[in-house]
């Protein structure tokens, strides 16, 4: 007998949460390196520098802290102490990466680039233990399948609306010159702690997995590191996270470099002003992605995640490449629409194959270790910023990218730089995407294989159960 999921209201609220993850990553992502070297004049291969050390501290927090957590033995559970322990140092730091004191922006020298290293690396350890806590109480949480991907469609509607706010509002709030910057950061911020806030009262843990017998570090890694499954998978997330991590990125320099966004501009007899066209056009995409869930929801139920991932991201390869095209906000626009109908496919597809990797993990080693998995997904995912900030540096640095020096706001770039900002939002992202698909010939859990596993993991569960009901 599959153990019930929770109630559905206490499932939506914890599928609220995704509202908060988005936000915050996506703001992040966004805005962060426009914002050091673009606006505060930081020097773009300086940034790059912190980028690459901070992926080596995530090469160790995200392990670390997913270990930490399945090894986790309290009253309340393994996951959640972490989450309501972690939740105010994050806020605290998400608000700090965006109002370094004014001395040090003056400055701009190696004390903004100390500043902005320290800050990033704190708040990623904040973020890494509550995201990763609450992620990996989902599969734990909801077992039945139907649940699950409903719970998922909840997530990645709530993940939609975190990113349009986390990614079209800024523009709107800050102004061209980023003086509203402290107003954004705290309006994001009480957000953000608001919905995981939520997140936790709708958290729930089931007591027969805390007595799960936890392997030692050397042996779960080992475990976990030979998963042909979970291998293949990880590639193929690395490069889906990479793209939506760049496109995000590159956006700012694009509208403004590339599609040249420097003054107002008629779109269907509006009149809208650089902040308002920026905001849309990082927006567009993730409005026309909501519609499309329900599309990628069916072809799931017809084909399997697996089957649909492939065709999901062979599919994005192809439009990506219309980022090369544009030379006009219009016509940027209608791209980055069109590319939010695979978004929505590339949002929720990856929660529900790592799920039945986890599940099939728990018959092999006996314990549920969603948090060393999740831990290494999340190391996945932080490699992909990293690997963005590291190749934007490169590229903005040998195209000769020409940051805005005293009032010139908007410097002429040479047509080196413009292509290389098209290469980064179109080029570099299609041939990730279709390294992701060949990445993905060798997941096997799939089909009649996947039928079986499920079975298996179901009475392995009902055996915990009465194990526990029997030892109370």
């Amino acid at each position: 007998m599959t153990p019930s999921s929770p109630p559905r209201w206490q499932m939506l609220l914890y599928a609220s949460g995704s509202l908060a993850v988005a936000l915050s990553y996506q703001a992040f992502a966004t805005y962060i390196q426009f914002l050091y070297i673009d606006v505060f004049g930081l020097r773009a291969a300086w940034v790059g520098f912190a980028w690459s050390l901070y992926g080596l501290w995530n090469a160790v927090n995200d392990p670390l802290a997913g270990y930490l957590s399945d090894r986790t033995h309290t009253r309340w559970g393994r996951r959640i102490p972490w989450i309501a322990g972690a939740l105010v140092p994050l806020a605290l730091t998400f608000y700090l990466l965006w109002v370094p004191p004014a001395g040090i922006v003056a400055e701009n020298g190696r004390s903004l680039l100390l500043y902005f290293l320290i800050i990033i690396l704190l708040f990623d350890l904040c973020w890494t233990v509550v995201v990763m806590n609450w992620t990996a109480l989902f599969p734990e949480m909801i077992p039945d399948e139907k649940d699950r991907a409903t719970v998922s469609a909840w997530r990645q509607v709530f993940s939609l609306i975190g990113v349009m706010v986390g990614v079209a509002l800024p523009p709107v709030l800050v102004g061209e010159d980023w003086s509203g910057r402290g107003q954004m950061a705290l309006l994001l911020t009480g957000v953000t702690a608001v919905f995981f806030g939520l997140s936790l009262l709708g958290s729930r843990e089931r007591p027969e997995f805390r007595h799960d017998e936890p392997l030692s570090l050397r042996q779960s890694l080992r475990v976990t590191l030979t998963n042909r499954d979970f291998l293949h998978f990880l590639g193929a997330n690395l490069m889906i996270q990479y793209i939506i991590v760049a496109l995000t990125a590159t956006v700012p320099f694009y509208t403004k470099y590339v599609l040249k966004i420097q003054g107002n501009t008629r779109l269907m007899g509006l009149t809208l002003d650089p902040g308002t066209q920026n905001a849309l056009f990082l927006g567009i995409a993730f409005i026309t992605a909501l519609p499309a869930m329900p599309v990628w929801t069916w072809a799931v139920r017809r084909w399997g995640a697996w089957q649909t991932m492939r065709a999901n991201v062979l599919i994005t390869a192809v439009i990506l490449l219309g980022f090369f095209l544009p030379n006009q906000f219009s016509t940027g626009l209608l791209i980055t629409a069109t590319f939010g109908f695979t978004l929505a496919g590339i949002l929720m597809l990856p929660d529900l194959l790592i799920a039945d990797i986890i599940d099939a993990d728990e018959l092999t080693t006996q314990v549920r270790r969603e948090g060393l998995y999740f831990g290494m997904n999340g190391l996945i995912i932080r490699l992909a910023f990293t690997a963005q900030g590291a190749i934007a540096g490169v590229i903005l640095t040998l195209t000769g990218y020409l940051p805005p020096v005293g009032d010139e706001l908007y410097p002429v770039q040479p047509t080196s730089a413009v292509f290389g900002i098209r290469f980064m939002a179109g080029g570099i992202p299609a041939l990730a995407m279709l390294l992701a698909s060949w990445l993905l010939n060798g997941y096997s859990l799939r089909g009649s294989r996947l039928d079986t596993i499920r079975a298996h993991v179901t009475a392995l569960h009902n055996n915990k159960r009465a194990r526990l009901t029997h030892n109370n």
